[in-house]
């Protein structure tokens, strides 16, 4: 071989598939956080807790303000821990395999889990921060608690004197159009897109799974009960999700890293 020779190059590593998770109220159940939307569902037991995340009777009354802060400083997402379902998705992440999450959920669990935020798409906000609805401030959600443990029933934000509010999607409030823009995105580019825990009903996050399932995704839905979308599935399952989605996960890790 002269000077001027070069071995050939090294085969490039083979492209893993970009594998998107679509994760609804179910999949943080086993953490303890109620299904609110459910037939069982706090939301329809009773109609009246459904004004205190409804964005204009949230706005229009003091009263049901100081009520949101109580349900707040109750909640039990910020009680929970990530469960066998949030880890198994951050280790597939961490196995090398391209994941994006997008969920529904606003507790948090997926970014506590191990999954980078960046890679977490949250369609309905964050229950973990507070907003100013006047000048759009944001905070941690855990300093307004501490504020309102103190002695401030309906806490007011601290850089205009706007009302405060979860930095979530209310009822009556549009959702992010960059977020859904780019949930958008990796539907069309996913070759696995996974719904879990979801009933596939509320849109227009359940249309995503329609949306990859038409740019050629292998559909899978793990679910316990029906959702609109199991006729144009690969697979549904319909097992617990706490075991069923590690197997399936861990057997995705696998099979891609032998490809």
């Amino acid at each position: 071989m002269t000077g001027t020779e070069h071995s050939p190059a090294p085969d490039p590593a083979p492209r893993r598939p970009l594998v998107a998770i679509l994760s609804g109220a179910g999949i943080s159940t086993d953490s303890g956080i109620p299904d609110y939307r459910g037939p069982n569902g706090l939301w329809r037991r009773d109609p009246e807790a459904e004004k205190l995340v409804t964005y204009d009777a949230y706005m229009a009354d003091p009263e049901i303000r100081r009520r949101s802060w109580r349900m707040r400083l109750e909640s039990p997402a910020f009680r929970a821990r990530p469960n066998a379902a949030h880890e198994a998705v951050a280790r597939l992440e961490r196995s090398g395999t391209p994941v994006r999450v997008i969920t529904q959920n606003v507790d948090g669990l997926h970014q506590l889990a191990g999954m980078p935020a960046r890679k977490v798409l949250e369609l309905h906000g964050t229950v973990r921060a507070v907003t100013c609805t006047r000048c759009h401030a944001r905070s941690a959600m855990e300093e307004a608690l501490e504020r309102v443990v103190a002695g401030e029933p309906d806490p007011a934000c601290l850089v205009c004197g706007g009302i405060l509010k979860s930095a979530t999607v209310m009822f009556g409030e549009r959702l992010d159009p960059q977020v859904l823009g780019t949930a958008l995105g990796v539907a069309k580019a996913a070759e696995v897109f996974l719904a879990v825990g979801t009933t596939l009903q509320v849109q227009p996050a359940a249309s995503l799974a329609g949306v990859a399932a038409d740019h050629g995704a292998r559909l899978i839905i793990v679910n316990a009960e029906p959702t609109p979308y199991d006729d144009r599935a690969d697979r549904v399952i319909r097992e617990p999700i706490g075991s069923a989605l590690p197997r399936l996960l861990d057997d995705l890790a696998g099979s891609s890293s032998a490809t």
